[in-house]
């Protein structure tokens, strides 16, 4: 009886997640210009689930037609309606009083779709925007969002805060990195063991180190005066380079409270 209410309980929350994951994916889409089919909604809602199931992301395709705010802070202030502060997003919106489109990223995937990646994909979907092929515009960026992704966080990373120039370093080890590195590790600790054992030839708890035999005291009375000291200052030159060992950089910017990166162009 009991393993029969396991698997009952186990079954439920199995359906319950699904549906949560299926209600996500389903409002995910907001054509408040309607601009896409019913059927080309369908075909976009199944091809987010996967892409928001393995980068553990929302992402939403939003249209309009009477935005006055800036199309840029427009797609940040939706996600963060939608999903908070520096929560993991991504935002394509697409602006038809401004004419514009715009790629708003937040959380970890401004650092997967670095400036770089977002230029890219913005250069695959500005021939679909400017032929009025907002279907295949959506698509372009699902397939850019899912691609970058599995490429993993570009080596040498970085992001450049707009706003004050901070500039934040970050080191993605990479899955043959962390291999290496536990080898390593493994092989390095029986060497020093193996070579520990033999030079001393110990005996498991037997063997005690004669530290009174061993060992010596010798104390120095020492007095020191301190006569004066000096402080240089010097200024260091910032710079300018964004370079990173070949790596990508994510510019970034405030909105509401939350940091946000991304891109866009008119059409």
């Amino acid at each position: 009886m009991r393993k029969y209410c396991f698997s009952l309980l186990a079954a439920i929350f199995l359906l319950f997640s699904f549906a949560m994951n299926a209600q996500a994916a389903d409002d995910s889409i907001d054509d408040q210009a309607s601009l896409l089919t019913a059927e080309e909604v369908l075909q976009l809602n199944e091809a987010i689930r996967p892409i928001e199931a393995k980068t553990k992301s929302r992402i939403f395709i939003v249209t309009n037609t009477d935005n006055d705010l800036d199309s840029t802070r427009f797609a940040d202030y939706y996600m963060l309606d939608r999903i908070g502060k520096n929560q993991n997003g991504v935002t394509f919106y697409i602006d038809m009083n401004q004419r514009k489109f715009i790629i708003s990223t937040s959380g970890n995937m401004i650092d997967y779709l670095d400036d770089k990646r977002i230029e890219n994909t913005l250069d695959d979907i500005e021939p679909s925007m400017k032929s009025g092929n907002y279907f295949q515009a959506a698509q372009s960026f699902l397939e850019n969002t899912s691609h970058y992704f599995d490429q993993g966080v570009p080596g040498g990373h970085y992001r450049v805060d707009t706003e004050t120039g901070k500039i934040t370093r970050y080191k993605a080890l990479t899955t043959t990195e962390i291999i290496i590195a536990f080898v390593a590790a493994i092989v390095l600790s029986g060497i020093f063991f193996t070579v520990s054992i033999s030079k001393y030839q110990l005996k498991f708890g037997t063997y005690k180190y004669p530290f009174r035999e061993k060992s010596s005291l010798d104390l120095t009375r020492r007095n020191d005066t301190l006569i004066n000291s000096f402080v240089t200052t010097r200024r260091i030159p910032r710079n300018n380079s964004n370079g990173g060992s070949g790596g990508g950089g994510s510019s970034t910017h405030s909105t509401g409270g939350g940091t946000f990166g991304g891109g866009g162009r008119s059409f």
